[in-house]
């Protein structure tokens, strides 16, 4: 069952954002502990942000590895004028849109049957939450880019707005009205679903 209720923001406080760009500040001069805690508490807002930028769900991993790379790379040079998790979150957008730029260049292999998809498809779909994420994610899919990326940093990752503006390049209008269309668009499509699923249960 899809539930109409889209999610909220993801919880996280101004003192959590102190903290994560304290331990950026504390890596860059050389702390190892600091990378860890980092990296640890970032991890999961790449993943998810990687994820709904790119097109290949074979490469999130990947891209996410290298955007730590490349961040921690870069320490050196970040002084802490915006936020860790904003700059680091810029990083894996430059990230994705590497990729997508090599990809487009690169020859295409031969058209070979992929065995990854087929094993995902073959995993077992009753888990609690399952079909609920597999629907959102879907129906986030089917978004345009950009509305797409204005929800997935404010709404699923929780970044402030002015954070999320900077990063996509863009004022902080556009990024609202991209939200509340995205959100319009995807409530009016759960309530599209919500409508079908009796009928689909009585055919």
């Amino acid at each position: 069952m899809i539930t109409p209720a889209l999610p909220l923001p993801h919880e996280r406080s101004a003192s959590a954002d102190e903290s994560i760009t304290a331990w950026a500040l504390a890596a860059r001069g050389g702390d190892s502990q600091a990378v860890d805690h980092f990296v640890r508490a970032l991890h999961r807002d790449v993943i998810r942000y990687v994820a709904h930028l790119c097109a290949d769900p074979q490469a999130v991993d990947d891209l996410a590895q290298d955007t730590f790379l490349r961040a921690l790379g870069s320490l050196h040079r970040f002084e802490g004028r915006s936020s860790a998790r904003a700059w680091l979150l810029a990083i894996a957008r430059r990230a994705v849109a590497d990729s997508i730029r090599y990809t487009a260049v690169r020859p295409r292999p031969a058209d070979l049957p992929d065995w990854e998809p087929a094993a995902e498809l073959a995993q077992p779909r009753g888990l609690p939450g399952f079909d609920d994420g597999v629907a959102l994610q879907e129906l986030l899919a089917g978004l345009p880019d950009e509305r797409r990326e204005a929800f997935v940093l404010t709404q699923l990752l929780g970044l402030p707005y002015a954070e999320a503006a900077a990063l996509s390049d863009c004022p902080v209008g556009t990024i609202r009205s991209r939200v509340a269309r995205a959100r319009a668009t995807l409530i009016a499509l759960l309530a599209e679903a919500e409508e079908r699923e009796p009928a689909l249960a009585a055919a």
